[in-house]
């Protein structure tokens, strides 16, 4: 459990926030199956964008259980306060700061894991974005920009200072983007160094994995991101085996097809009938990656345009899975 001002969250458990995979609909979904507290995809801190289709989806959250989290973006500092402040009067509850995309887009302005390599410019956004609201506000962050400059204690510290109060960190520097293994020796640093919550995040893809990281860092949650796509089950699978050690049963081929079902649904009704079907795809491919018979069907899923036909096709292949097991 961990406590963030009048918050609770349990289990201490985090959809990590990644730009294009978490909106609303993905969020609720991992809600329901176990997630703690989900974050909100990056949103710009430009107020000039905010009238844009992508930012106003992405600052949609009607429906969703509190607390709203929002997580903001930018290198200014007078900006990103005016972005929290009408985040907060619009609804959010908490406010992070993304200091960890490694993006190129993101990164080329100075923002995301960029600003590691200044510190000063850390203290003053955190310092002048925590004055600005009167809400929670957390950082995610990287350990640092490289191998050689590995500066997520002295981040940390100085977000404790700021008034920062949870701490969250990928176990990769920028420069490794999402390549190679995350390491966690630094977040165990970071434990040693701050007082305030602090969550693991990088390579978390399995309830062994998940003790792993909790027992070597002291961390007091985690945050899992790329293997909640496809198994957003991997929250309820967590949870179960650090509270009891062992292991829980995983989705039955039928609520697979029921889960699946109802996030197809979202998307439609979220994105609407032109691109629903087409952000759905990516979340096909996710949901299947780990079928032998998946080729075999993308060319046809793909070419999809419209949403019941879509819908239809995915409950025929898992149906007729099923009663392929079934007769096995």
């Amino acid at each position: 459990m961990i406590r963030l001002g009048k918050h609770t969250f349990t289990p201490p458990l985090a959809l990590a926030p990644m730009a294009g995979v978490t909106d609303r609909p993905f969020r609720q979904l991992c809600r329901k199956l176990g997630a703690g507290w989900t974050p909100s995809e990056m949103v710009t801190s430009q107020a000039s964008l905010r009238n844009s289709r992508k930012t106003r989806l992405r600052m949609d959250h009607r429906g969703e259980p509190g607390p709203i989290i929002v997580q903001i973006a930018g290198a200014d500092p007078a900006q990103l306060a005016e972005a929290a402040q009408f985040n907060a009067e619009h609804g959010a509850d908490i406010i992070d700061i993304n200091m960890g995309c490694p993006a190129k887009k993101v990164c080329n302005v100075a923002a995301g894991s960029a600003l590691l390599s200044d510190e000063p410019l850390v203290s003053r956004i955190l310092t002048t974005v925590v004055n600005a609201v009167d809400i929670p506000v957390t950082l995610k962050t990287r350990t640092g920009p490289s191998a050689d400059t590995r500066n997520a204690v002295r981040i940390a510290q100085l977000a404790e200072d700021s008034g920062i109060q949870m701490f969250a960190l990928h176990g990769r520097t920028r420069d490794q983007l999402y390549k190679g293994h995350a390491e966690y020796d630094t977040i165990a640093s970071v434990r040693r160094a701050i007082d305030i919550p602090l969550v693991a995040n990088g390579d978390i893809d399995s309830p062994e994995r998940a003790r792993q990281v909790l027992d070597h860092t002291g961390a007091d949650g985690l945050m899992i991101g790329r293997a909640a796509q496809g198994n957003p089950w991997i929250f309820r699978e967590v949870a179960h085996f650090l509270e009891t050690g062992k292991h829980l049963a995983p989705p039955n081929p039928d609520e697979v097809r029921l889960t699946l079902l109802e996030h197809l649904t979202a998307l439609y009704e979220f994105y609407g009938e032109v691109m629903g079907p087409r952000i759905a795809r990516k979340h096909i491919g996710w949901y299947f990656k780990t079928r032998s018979d998946f080729k075999r069907h993308k060319k046809t899923l793909f070419a999809i345009e419209c949403p019941q036909q879509q819908y239809n096709a995915i409950d025929a292949i898992l149906r007729n899975t099923q009663h392929e097991e079934l007769a096995a």
